[in-house]
């Protein structure tokens, strides 16, 4: 079984940042993707960035230039650093994994950034 642990979050105002982390624990293998999504208020769930390599990062259009993704490969962590926050960032944060086994979703945390 994989377990995933994220933290950070919360209320911040326009232009504020955030730190997101997660941490993956267990059975991983051979971890393929790892990263965020989000899901705001009557809207689906959207990829926010992740890694699909060891190195490479895929950053939705909406979050490119503010937002920024790093790992620790000895912790299997991810952060999400998240600079210069808009309202319509608001949202719950999901961390996502994928293996070769399947994926798994985090609990979410939430996002709100007040204008």
């Amino acid at each position: 079984q994989v377990q995933l642990v994220e933290s950070g979050g919360g209320l911040v105002q326009a232009g504020g940042s955030l730190r997101l982390s997660c941490s993956a624990s267990g059975r991983l293998f051979s971890i393929s993707t790892m990263g965020w999504y989000r899901q705001a208020p009557g809207k689906q769930r959207e990829l926010v960035a992740h890694f699909t390599s060891a190195i490479h990062r895929d950053y939705a259009d909406s979050v490119k230039g503010r937002f920024t993704m790093s790992r620790d490969n000895a912790q299997n962590t991810v952060h999400l650093q998240m600079n210069d926050l808009k309202p319509e960032d608001t949202g719950v944060y999901y961390c996502h994994l994928r293996n070769p086994y399947g994926e798994k979703w985090g609990q979410g945390t939430q996002v709100t950034v007040s204008s």
